[in-house]
């Protein structure tokens, strides 16, 4: 099928909710992309996320071959396999807590916020959240999300979230009162601007919510499964909370969500209280599994590391050619680099030359590299950008 088909039939069998790139994507390997007409690009940003050990990554890609003539899906009041292996592998490199499954960011939110109302139930039920968060797509999450441009439209909202600025445990403070039955934050900001707290940022947080008897919920949907060089954001403060939301990496570009809540708070979802029908299905958790797997068994923690590095020096020494360039963030294979300008134009300027970045909040350019991504790579990428940026 061409191109020119494809998106005819987008056109009339598609909602036309997403801004689409007029691309027809049709294969993906490691790093790079093709699309219909076998044009190849480098995937700097692959699947928002999702792919965070590359596209069709061969571990995740034989493990599902396999799980696939075994068992497709079986009902979750009836026991398997895979779904027990892949919370363990997420229990044992975390906090030692107890998971749901799920299939989406949104919907981990959603369930965290359920279990943290019902665990400090009857009185509490408010949830603090900070201004330019992002938690997902359904009414709750977006409810939850501090920015106001999702809310437009989708009035009333369900209520419950408190809004504050991030990266300020002082107004925190202010507000969470008797009412209040958790504080949800990002460890570092993504759809926001990839913001990295203050070092103690999370450790105050902590503090504060064990004082107050609220839950802390981290929302690890875009920072956790190694994204930033560690399992899971937090570990870079030495912080533990009480309830963590897992999505995109996790399946190894499998659609998977989950929750994990300590013990003596996960037995507060009792039987009838939160189910998912699909959630934790044998071939999503075969993938979580495979992917677990390969960040561990080829070192892919350690990479990103070093992609983060790679990334940082490249960028601090292209501030010194443009004025275009103000700041270089983030941890691991999760880096913003603000500008001086509008970034959109660069970024159809980038696909234009065979390079897929995003651009959010306007000026903040968004890169998600594999964590397998070697360093060839990464210097192809950045040369590419690099010659937008000088003839921006």
């Amino acid at each position: 099928m061409t191109t020119a088909q494809t998106l005819a039939l987008f056109e009339r069998y598609v909602v036309p909710n997403y801004t689409r790139l007029p691309v027809v994507l049709v294969r993906g390997e490691g790093s790079y992309v093709w699309d219909a007409d076998g044009k190849r690009y480098l995937d700097l940003f692959p699947g928002w996320g999702v792919n965070g050990i590359g596209h069709c990554h061969p571990r995740v890609v034989a493990a599902v071959r396999e799980q696939v003539g075994k068992l497709i899906h079986v009902a979750n009041n009836f026991y398997m396999e895979p779904q027990g292996r892949l919370a363990q592998l997420i229990s044992e490199r975390s906090f030692g807590g107890q998971c749901f499954f799920c299939n989406s960011g949104a919907e981990a939110n959603e369930g965290a916020f359920k279990l943290a109302r019902i665990h400090t139930e009857p009185q509490r039920y408010k949830v603090i959240t900070t201004y330019n968060s992002f938690h997902g797509r359904t009414l709750t999450t977006v409810a939850a999300t501090g920015q106001a441009k999702y809310h437009r439209g989708f009035y009333p909202l369900p209520g419950g979230f408190v809004h504050v600025p991030y990266n300020d445990v002082d107004v925190v403070a202010k507000v969470c009162d008797d009412e209040t039955c958790a504080i949800l934050v990002e460890p570092i900001q993504g759809e926001g601007g990839v913001n990295v707290p203050d070092d103690d940022y999370l450790p105050r947080l902590r503090e504060l919510c064990d004082q107050r008897g609220v839950l802390l919920i981290l929302d690890e949907v875009q920072t956790g499964v190694g994204r930033t060089g560690k399992w899971f954001g937090h570990q870079h403060w030495g912080v533990e909370p009480d309830i963590m939301t897992l999505a995109k990496a996790l399946g190894g570009g499998l659609a998977i969500g989950a929750f994990e809540a300590k013990a003596e708070v996960a037995k507060s979802l009792r039987p009838g209280t939160h189910a998912s029908t699909f959630g934790g299905n044998p071939i999503a958790c075969a993938g979580g599994i495979a992917a677990f797997e390969a960040i561990e068994e080829e070192g892919l923690l350690e990479n990103a590391a070093r992609i983060e590095q790679q990334v940082k020096d490249r960028i601090a020494a292209l501030m010194k050619k443009t004025e275009l360039v103000r700041e270089v963030r983030g941890k691991g294979c999760m880096l913003g680099i603000e500008l001086t300008r509008p970034g959109a134009e660069i970024v159809q300027e980038c696909l234009r030359r065979g390079l897929l970045i995003n651009c959010t909040h306007e000026t903040v350019l968004r890169l998600l590299p594999s964590m397998a991504a070697t360093e060839a790579e990464i210097d192809e990428g950045l040369d590419i950008l690099e010659g937008v940026l000088t003839v921006v």
